[in-house]
């Protein structure tokens, strides 16, 4: 199956690698996922000249270790890395932390629903949105 593109979802958490993965199989069943459950492993793989560059970064904050902001951060400080298209998919609402990932670069922001319908929906928004950016 040819796929539509990649997408790098950069998530700790085993039960909501499975809701994106689960979201994104029904929603864009073309795409190609990956997932990094560390952040530390990230940028020396989006670096990698034999890897294939993602079309969009689905980034978690709460992480172990690398947070996401320290990760976009770092992102954002390479200048092969400038044009990535980083989306925050995250369960904290908090407006100093949101205002901080814009500030650090971030494309957009989104809360994770916990309702599977509505993050299901929330997510092929983003996706569709985003996807439809790398095409224009």
């Amino acid at each position: 199956m040819k796929s539509d593109g990649l997408i790098l979802v950069v998530e700790d958490s085993e039960e909501d690698t499975e809701a994106i993965q689960r979201a994104l199989t029904r929603s864009h069943p073309s795409l190609a996922v990956e997932f990094a459950p560390r952040s530390d492993t990230v940028v020396p793989r989006l670096l990698d000249p034999a890897a294939r560059t993602p079309d969009l970064v689905l980034l978690d904050l709460n992480m172990p270790g690398t947070n996401g902001l320290t990760l976009l951060s770092s992102l954002r400080a390479h200048a092969a890395l400038t044009t990535l298209t980083v989306v925050v998919f995250t369960s904290s609402t908090s407006s100093a932390e949101e205002d901080a990932c814009y500030a650090a670069g971030a494309d957009s922001y989104i809360y994770k629903p916990v309702n599977f319908e509505l993050f299901q929906t929330v997510l092929r928004g983003a996706v569709d949105f985003w996807m439809a950016q790398k095409k224009v």
